[in-house]
C-alpha cells in the first residue's frame, strides 16, 4: 500500500462528500423553472439563466437520475435529511415533467426537445435518449418504489427491443423519426459521424440495462444485459489496442477515425459494474482483463508518456491525422477519477492512485468554479482562447460530476479495513 493511496483512503472522502453537496445545492438553487415547470433549459457560465432556452430530454433525464441517486446517498450514506428531502422533491419534479411533457403518447418513447414552455420542437427518437430515460426512471423507482416509474422504464425497454434492436447483426440503431420510421440524419450531435451504430449509445444502453436488471431482475432484462455486455466484448472493444470503437456500420464494421480517452475510461468502470450486477462469475472473470485493459490504455496514452503533464486526461486522439485534442472537458476528468480508482481496486497498481490524485488536483484548480459554483465545462487555462460554455444545458447536467463524487466515496469506503486503519494512523502526514 503506497503512502499516496493511504492518504486518499483516509483523508479525502470528506472532500468528495462536500463537493457532492456543493453540486447538489447549486442545481437546487439555479435549475428550477418556477414559471413554466420542470427545469430551465440553459444556465450560462456566470450562473445566469438563459431566458426562453429550449429544454432537452437529456438534461431532464440526467436530473431525474442525479436527484434520485443523490437523495438515496444523502439518506443512506450521509444521514443528511435536509439534502435528502430537497433532492427527493426535485427528483419528483423531473419525473412528473418527463411523464407530462417528454413522453410521446402517440408513438411511444420520448421527445428529443421542447421549447421553454414545454411545446414540442423535435420528436425524433434517439436510442441514447430512451436509455437515459430508463436510467433515470430506475433510479427514481429505487428511491420511491413508485410503480409507474418501473412500468414506464419497462415500456421504454420493450420499445428499444422491438424498434431499435438490429435482429440480424445485434446492437441498436442510433435514431429514428418521431414515428419510428427511418431517419436520414441519425447523429446524436453535430460532432458525431452519421453512422447507424455508435459506441456512445451502446454504452448508455448498457448503463440503463444494468440499472433496469438491478431494479427488475426478469429473464428478459437479464438476457438483454448479458447481450449488451457481449456487444462490447465482441464488437465495440478493440482487444488489440484497448480502445473503444466509436462509429460503426450495421454489420459492426469500424468506421472510427479517433479514440476517445474519456469514453475508454468511462466504459471500463461501467462495463465492470454491469458484470457485477449480472453476477455470472465466469463472465466476470473472463472480461475483467478487458476492463483493466481499457483503463491501462487510458493511463498510458491519455495521461502518461508526456502527453499530459498536468494531471488531466486528454479529450481524444485522431489516429488518421495523428493529432491530439488537448482540451480538458469536465466530464472526462470526472469519469477518469472513477475509472482509475476502480482499476486500482482491481489491480492494486499504485499508478492508478497517482493518476487519480493528479486528476483531482487538476480538477480542483481548473474546473471547480469557486466564484459562480458548479464546474467549468473547459479548464480555466483553455477559456482564454475558446468561447465560454454553459454551466447547465442540453449536454451538461450533474450526472458526470455528481455521480463521480458518489462513486468515489463508495470506492473509498470499499477499501479493505486494514487500509482504512493504516490511513488513519498516518493521517497526520498525509495530504493530497
Amino acid at each position: 500500500m503506497t503512502a499516496s493511496a493511504v492518504a486518499i483512503t483516509s483523508a479525502s472522502a470528506g472532500e468528495f462528500y462536500r463537493e457532492l453537496k456543493n453540486i447538489s445545492s447549486w442545481w437546487q438553487q439555479h435549475a428550477v423553472d418556477k414559471k413554466y415547470g420542470g427545469f430551465v433549459g440553459e444556465i450560462d457560465h456566470l450562473a445566469k439563466v438563459v431566458d426562453n432556452a429550449d429544454k432537452g430530454i437529456i438534461l431532464n433525464t440526467r436530473l431525474l437520475w442525479f436527484f434520485s441517486e443523490a437523495a438515496l446517498f444523502f439518506r443512506d450514506e450521509l444521514k443528511d435529511d435536509v439534502q435528502q428531502q430537497k433532492c427527493a422533491a426535485l427528483a419528483g419534479r423531473a419525473f412528473y415533467y418527463l411523464l407530462e411533457y417528454f413522453d410521446d403518447p402517440q408513438h411511444g418513447g420520448v421527445f428529443w426537445a421542447l421549447d421553454y414552455k414545454g411545446h414540442l420542437l423535435d420528436g425524433k427518437k434517439q436510442t441514447y435518449a430512451l436509455a437515459f430515460a430508463i436510467y433515470g426512471l430506475c433510479a427514481y423507482y429505487k428511491l420511491t418504489r413508485e410503480p409507474q416509474a418501473l412500468a414506464k422504464a419497462m415500456e421504454y425497454f420493450q420499445l428499444l427491443e422491438s424498434r431499435a434492436l438490429d435482429t440480424v447483426n445485434g446492437g441498436y440503431c442510433e435514431a429514428f423519426a418521431a414515428d419510428w420510421s427511418p431517419l436520414q440524419d441519425m447523429r446524436l450531435s453535430n460532432k458525431d459521424d452519421n453512422l447507424p451504430k455508435t459506441m456512445n449509445t451502446h454504452l448508455h444502453v448498457l448503463e440503463a440495462y444494468t440499472a433496469l436488471y438491478s431494479a427488475n431482475p426478469t429473464p428478459a432484462t437479464q438476457e438483454a444485459l448479458a447481450r449488451n455486455i457481449r456487444y462490447f466484448s465482441e464488437h465495440i472493444i478493440n482487444p488489440d489496442n484497448g480502445h473503444l470503437r466509436l462509429f460503426m456500420e450495421m454489420d459492426w464494421q469500424d468506421k472510427s477515425r479517433h479514440y476517445s480517452f474519456g469514453h475508454d475510461i468511462e466504459g471500463s468502470w461501467l462495463l465492470y459494474e454491469a458484470l457485477l450486477v449480472l453476477d455470472e462469475p465466469k463472465l466476470l472473470a473472463g472480461l475483467t482483463p478487458l476492463v483493466i485493459k481499457l483503463a491501462r490504455t487510458c493511463l498510458r496514452e491519455g495521461l502518461s508518456q508526456g502527453l499530459s503533464d498536468n494531471g488531466r486526461v486528454l479529450e481524444a486522439y485522431d489516429f488518421i491525422e495523428k493529432e491530439i485534442d488537448p482540451c480538458s472537458d469536465w466530464w472526462v476528468q470526472a469519469e477518469a477519477m472513477v475509472g482509475f480508482l476502480n482499476a486500482y481496486q482491481l489491480t492494486q497498481d499504485p499508478e492508478y492512485i497517482k493518476a487519480f490524485e493528479g486528476i483531482w488536483h487538476f480538477t480542483r484548480q481548473q474546473h471547480l468554479d469557486r466564484e459562480n459554483g458548479e464546474w467549468h465545462w473547459l479548464a480555466l487555462e483553455e477559456q482564454a482562447s475558446k468561447p465560454a460554455r454553459y454551466k447547465a444545458g442540453f449536454w451538461k447536467a450533474p450526472y458526470h460530476n455528481g455521480r463521480a463524487m458518489m462513486e468515489i466515496c463508495r470506492l473509498l469506503a470499499a477499501m479493505p479495513a486494514k487500509e482504512q486503519a493504516d490511513g488513519r494512523e498516518q493521517l497526520a502526514g498525509a495530504s493530497i
